[in-house]
């Protein structure tokens, strides 16, 4: 095999290894650990070993399992000061190594090893090209099996060049696009095709826009590898063309047509189509005419069922075409008939629920249904995420064509599925949509009485989102017929509509004024009290747990809306919150305890210290009881303060919401009692001091190495690697900050002992790039900080000198206008609490007025290159681009308040001025965007 031999012993030992490991026998696999130590004394004779095994192995599995292996020990990054094995390999060891791989990409039988051994060879292609060294012999191996006579070996081909398209990069433009269209017509094989179609996007996609255009005449071939195949065949293809849609989609303006006439038959499969269009000749049946709801199929005037291929080929089509909408809104808004193919799509998937699962639907809690799996989440989602990206102009009448006669169905699933429909298109439509509110709310608003629950539930659910997306216009013009259907609703006789009725309830509070809500208050407290806490008339009526939850939740929300008015409500409500505290002490119970809290936080707030003050003390101490049995808040400090308080139960470490639940209750209870709630800082600060110093927790592995997914955490791909971000842990962070600038802002100087402490902790967070939030927050907190040391006496000079200096660094440092507002924002307001520009030290005044000078320029070149950029870009990502300016906007305004207040030179308020002027006018083009509207 080479100049490089692997001994006998050593091609046994590995064997051996190798088999105890694919056993799977952890008290095998803990032996292991010496694989590791071989490979730090000889990596090449035992990496060689592990190559020699992927071909010589006798069965696919031990094959398959050894690639995978060579392929992570090869490229995982390097530990401490080490380098990746593939670096620590000579010359010769390398060489052989990819003849090894190149004997088994030609001449392995086994499809599914085949295809590891790509996986392996594109990595150790593009692995070796970014250390100069290409692989020459792998270049032309490839393109000889792309002309292989043998399927699997052109496959295999077009796989690696997919995988590494710069094997093809260097040669000229009309012989790739020879070879690409070569598989993509492939007369034999499905596989190589799609294989081909996937090397075609890589190639495409990794060109610039003037290489691009010369090979525009590939997307003919590529686009029409689609006609032609089986049905079950297409979603892989179609998802192959998402991709490019995603990336590239401006490569698919010129096909919009041969589009138009091939996927209407994929996404509304009742349709008859006619002959297969191609791009050629895309239409060749001359058009065809929708109705809706589609008419009946089956053999006796029923409904044709949608298979799960046919169901598979819909989502990919859907999935296609919603991608390039949102890609390229603009080059698709004004197309005929797009917009209602995708829409009509939509429609009819949402109305495609299972019949027989009611029951089963009215028994099960929502967060836990199992009738969910059969619900049409996609094309709701797909529904959304249209009318976002071509806005109210464009959706709503294609929309309202079909929805009126939804909601006017006899068959509830289209009724539910018109409902649903308004639910998903009003964020997206909600400019739009305002002109046409009153309408809309009259044809909503009767559905709450239909003879159905599962449309009285989507109808909350409408009104709801209705709530939330055209905040405060609803309230205001149509609360009355709102109410009138909502406050009924909560006496609905189902569990799952009343709780939804109280859930929607939540989105009206939210965007309402008190003077609109009082009236109903009333009327709202007494049906949600029967809800928690049924009449003595009726002992049997046990309500659901998660109706319960639910109504805590609702209570809340109308106590922070009513403010004081709640306070003749209080006396019927609190005993009850504070019982479930007490009482609801079984883990089942964990969600409706802190719900309990949180409600109890919030009508605190509402009604004032001098109502709550009767009750804090025994809310306090159910609050430290909780706290105690919580790991994550336990400790010395709050046993040593609140003896007396605590029990003797032991912590329960699956309580995962306790933390989070109990920094912002107790939060509120700082914010009801004032400076009362001094004495109960001992209580409350270690805890969340650790919770506010937490690190962030991030897991770093190979892009190819599989992971579970875990609640709490996001993954990302970062230089070829995966990036585990336990997001949970961020948002703590979030809220601990947070926390601790309202604890500041309401005890000022009584904060006094604490301002060192946190400040050591906010100066850092304002550099916490991993999450925007944690910075806003600690942004917010410094001014406050120094204020409340400046009342206490206890700010010294290295305090305020610490926070200007970090404050300068940032802001000179700072990419994200956004953000660079807020530190301009943090640098004022932290000055003027030390007294305005006299207690500005002349370093400092310098300082600022430097790091503005290096904003100034950097903001001067990307407003430029924007203005340099082709007006049909600028166009077609106007919306983002409006935002960016925005944000900028207000950077700069924060900016030439901190230059005025310092008394800068003349000069930078000349600057700020012409960077003004440097903005691009984008408001010719909103009502396009609206498509008309």
């Amino acid at each position: 095999m080479g100049d490089v031999l692997v001994p006998p012993e050593i091609t046994a030992e590995v064997t051996q290894i190798l088999s105890n490991l694919v056993l799977g026998d952890n008290a095998i696999r803990t032996r292991q650990t010496a694989v590791n130590d071989r490979l730090e004394q000889t990596p090449e004779l035992y990496l060689l070993a592990i190559a020699q095994f992927a071909t010589s192995a006798d069965t696919e599995l031990m094959r398959s399992f050894s690639l995978v292996l060579l392929r992570r020990l090869l490229f995982r990054p390097p530990s401490q000061n080490r380098l990746a094995l593939y670096d620590q390999l000579s010359a010769p060891a390398i060489a052989t190594l990819e003849r090894i791989l190149l004997h088994s990409l030609l001449h392995e039988p086994a499809p599914v090893v085949r295809h590891k051994t790509v996986d392996t060879v594109t990595d150790l292609s593009n692995y070796s090209m970014k250390r100069g060294r290409p692989w020459h012999t792998l270049q032309s191996q490839v393109f000889a099996m792309a002309d292989n006579t043998d399927v699997h070996t052109r496959e295999a081909a077009f796989r690696v060049f997919a995988g590494c398209p710069n094997l093809i990069m260097d040669l000229q433009t009309d012989a790739i696009l020879a070879i690409l269209q070569k598989g993509l017509q492939d007369q034999q094989s499905t596989e190589v095709r799609l294989a081909s179609l996937r090397a075609s996007v890589a190639f495409l996609s990794a060109l610039d826009l003037s290489q691009q255009a010369q090979a525009l005449s590939l997307m003919y071939p590529m686009l029409n590898t689609l006609p032609s195949l089986p049905h079950a065949r297409l979603p892989p293809f179609l998802l192959v063309v998402t991709e490019l849609a995603s990336s590239n989609p401006h490569l698919f303006r010129p096909h919009i047509p041969a589009l138009l006439a091939f996927l209407p038959s994929l996404l509304l499969p009742v349709v008859d189509a006619g002959p297969t269009p191609t791009v050629a000749r895309p239409n060749p049946g001359g058009g065809s005419s929708f109705a809706f709801p589609p008419a009946p199929q089956g053999e006796n005037g029923d409904e044709k069922a949608v298979s799960g291929e046919d169901d598979e080929v819909r989502k990919g089509a859907l999935e296609f075409m919603t991608t390039l909408s949102e890609a390229r809104p603009n080059m698709l808004r004004g197309v005929e008939g797009w917009v209602n193919i995708v829409v009509r799509g939509c429609l009819e998937g949402m109305g495609e629920i299972p019949e027989d699962d009611l029951e089963e639907w009215l028994e099960a809690d929502p967060a836990e249904d199992p009738t969910d799996d059969a619900y049409p989440h996609t094309y709701e989602h797909s529904l959304d995420r249209i009318a976002c990206a071509l806005g109210g102009g464009a959706v709503l009448p294609p929309a309202f064509t079909f929805i009126p006669a939804m909601l006017a169905s006899h068959d509830w699933r289209l009724r539910h599925a018109g409902l649903m429909a308004i639910a998903a298109i009003a964020e997206g439509t909600s400019k739009v949509m305002q002109q046409e509110l009153g309408k809309i709310v009259e044809l909503v608003t009767p559905m709450f009485k239909d003879p159905h629950p599962r449309v009285r539930y989507a109808a909350c659910q409408c009104i709801g989102q209705l709530c939330t997306d055209l905040e405060e216009v609803v309230q205001e013009k149509f609360h009355e017929q709102i109410f009138a259907a909502l406050i009924p609703a909560l006496e609905a006789p189902e569990p799952r509509v009343h709780a939804h009725a109280a859930a929607a309830l939540i989105n009206f509070c939210e965007g309402v004024e008190r003077e609109t809500l009082i009236p109903y208050l009333d009327s709202i407290v007494e049906r949600l009290l029967k809800l928690l806490n049924p009449s003595a008339d009726q002992p049997a009526t046990q309500p659901k747990r998660y109706v319960q939850e639910q109504v805590i939740t609702t209570l809340a929300m109308v106590a922070d809306a009513s403010e004081a008015t709640f306070a003749k409500h209080y006396a019927s409500i609190m005993p009850l919150l504070l019982n479930v505290m007490q009482n609801a002490n079984g883990p089942e119970y964990r969600k409706l305890r802190v719900k309990a809290m949180e409600c109890a936080g919030l009508i605190a707030i509402a009604v004032g210290r001098d109502v709550f003050r009767p009750d804090s003390r025994t809310f306090v101490e159910l609050l430290m009881r909780i706290q105690s049995k919580s790991r994550a808040f336990v400790s010395i400090n709050t046993v040593a303060y609140y003896r007396g308080a605590l029990t003797d139960s032991p912590a329960d470490p699956n309580d995962t919401m306790l933390s989070h639940f109990l920094i912002a209750t107790w939060a509120k209870v700082c914010q009801a009692l004032g400076e009362e709630f001094e004495p109960y800082l001992p209580v409350v600060m270690p805890p969340l001091l650790r919770v506010a110093s937490s690190k962030a927790d991030i897991s770093i592995y190979d892009d190819d190495e599989e992971h579970e997914d875990r609640d709490g955490w996001e993954s990302i791909s970062m230089d070829g690697r995966q990036v585990g971000v336990k997001t949970s842990a961020l948002e703590d962070k979030c809220q601990a900050f947070e926390t601790l600038l309202i604890h500041a802002s309401t005890l000022n100087a009584r904060f006094g002992p604490y301002v060192a402490q946190v400040l050591e902790l906010a100066l850092p967070g304002l550099r916490f790039y991993i999450h925007e939030g944690v910075q806003e927050a600690c942004a917010m907190l410094i001014p406050v900080l120094i204020s409340c040391g400046k009342n206490s006496g206890t700010l010294t000079n290295q305090m305020v000198a610490a926070t200007l200096s970090q404050i300068i660094t940032c802001v000179a440092n700072e990419s994200d206008s956004s953000f660079l507002a807020s530190l301009y924002k943090c640098f004022l307001d932290t000055l003027l609490v030390l007294g305005g520009p006299p207690a500005l030290a002349p370093e400092f005044r310098q300082g600022i007025v430097d790091a503005t000078k290096r904003q100034l320029n950097a903001l001067a070149d990307k407003r430029k290159a924007r203005a340099a950029r082709p007006a049909h870009e600028l166009r077609e990502e106007r919306e983002d681009l409006a935002l960016i300016q925005e944000m900028e906007d207000f950077a700069i305004e924060d900016m030439a308040k901190v230059l005025r207040t310092v008394e800068a030179p003349g000069d930078l308020m000349i600057a700020v001025s012409s960077l003004r002027q440097l903005a691009l006018n984008l408001s010719d083009w909103e009502s396009e965007d609206e498509g008309g509207s």
